[in-house]
């Protein structure tokens, strides 16, 4: 066994999201979004070198020699499943190890909302799942081809990098390609999938120009196209996608999005009302005639407006869902005050009163820094 897999060992008992282990500090736990340090000595180079060595193929101990970061899955003696990313940094080397749970969540046993899981009914058209690094983006996703898998009989073929959740061919076959291991690029992998009979491509991370181009054209063939992106909100999913693309393509562009983008996930994970967990909140634009004018128009700013008009057809806007996991008390209202755009709305649900904007003589609200910087001008 390897010397690591006590660490990951523990990790997984305490139920944590993410163990860490970096030169100079002792190993962490990410547990319910915080970073707690294990009652353990500061990790020596040497030492850690050897432990992470110890679980290196030769071709990945060669790729890191080689000053590259490595991304890639391991299953530890013990049973579990991690996604790890190992990379150096000033003072030696550091890894993160992301637990995969063992059985793929359910939509339903995730809490999300509804909609989600009629976007699994589309037979073609792109849907994006986004999010800031650590919000759940890879579950939501495999939630989403186990319940295809589930109920309907397709071909599903998965680019990921690495390969995170396993998923067994139930009514539909589904083929997992990882990344520098069966496929060279996000963007040759949905070209070569194009290839292969699919009827649903999932594609890790739509992270340059060709790879979101190649989904465009797989998702205007016939093709439900899954993807993911680094966006914190759906209107700055639609401008990063537009951007991306050459100028000569911009209206080509524009033009697939309002075609055959069939919607936009964005979430965020909050602090349960006991704080002993975390809950996917989302956002959700559903293509619409009117938001595909606005798109086509490029007045994406008004976009908005029509995602809070749209309650009833399922869309909702990241502070509307906020306010909603307050009221069911689902959620702590102080960790939903930090992820809120509008915080005056959220201000009479907080308990922590030291994270509310300051009041000055004049009545008029400030924070905190900013009442400091006032009384070191005028002092």
């Amino acid at each position: 066994m390897a010397r690591i897999d006590a660490f990951l060992k523990l990790g997984t008992q305490q139920g944590c999201s993410d163990v860490h282990l970096a030169v100079g500090v002792p190993p962490m736990l990410r547990m319910h979004g915080d970073l707690l340090p294990i009652k353990f000595r500061e990790l020596r180079a040497s030492e850690l070198e050897s432990y992470i060595g110890e679980i290196l193929t030769r071709s990945q101990t060669e790729t890191f020699g080689r000053g590259l970061d490595l991304d890639f899955s391991y299953v530890s003696a013990e049973g579990g499943r991690f996604r790890v990313n190992v990379y150096r940094k000033e003072t030696g080397i550091g890894a993160t190890f992301r637990t995969i749970p063992a059985a793929v969540p359910t939509l339903e046993k995730l809490g999300l909302p509804p909609i989600v899981t009629k976007l699994c009914d589309f037979h073609q058209g792109m849907v994006l799942v986004t999010g800031s690094t650590g919000t759940g983006k890879s579950t939501t996703l495999a939630a989403m081809i186990d319940h295809l898998n589930t109920t309907r009989r397709l071909n599903i073929i998965s680019l990921e990098d690495p390969i995170e959740f396993v998923h067994p061919s139930k009514n539909s076959q589904v083929i997992q390609r990882e990344l520098n291991t069966h496929i060279p690029s996000f963007a040759e992998g949905v070209r070569a999938a194009m290839r292969e009979d699919p009827d649903v491509i999932l594609v890790g991370e739509l992270r340059d120009a060709e790879t979101i181009s190649m989904a465009m054209t797989a998702a205007e063939t016939g093709h439900l196209v899954l993807g993911t992106l680094h966006t914190t909100s759906a209107v700055k999913t639609i401008d990063r996608i537009i951007d991306a693309l050459p100028v000569q393509e911009r209206e080509q562009t524009k033009s697939f999005l309002a075609q055959s983008l069939l919607a936009v996930v964005t979430q965020v994970l909050v602090k349960n009302a006991d704080s002993n967990g975390r809950k996917a909140i989302c956002e959700t634009l559903l293509m619409t005639k009117a938001i595909a004018k606005l798109i086509q128009t490029e007045q994406s700013h008004q976009i908005p407006t029509q995602m809070q008009m749209g309650r009833d057809l399922g869309m909702q806007l990241l502070d509307q869902a906020l306010l909603a996991a307050i009221t069911a008390r689902q959620v702590d209202p102080d960790d939903a005050y930090a992820y809120a755009s509008d915080k005056k709305a959220f201000q009479r649900f907080v308990t922590d009163t030291s994270m509310l904007p300051k009041l000055d003589i004049t009545g008029t609200s400030q924070s905190p820094a900013a009442t400091s910087t006032n009384k070191a001008v005028t002092g």
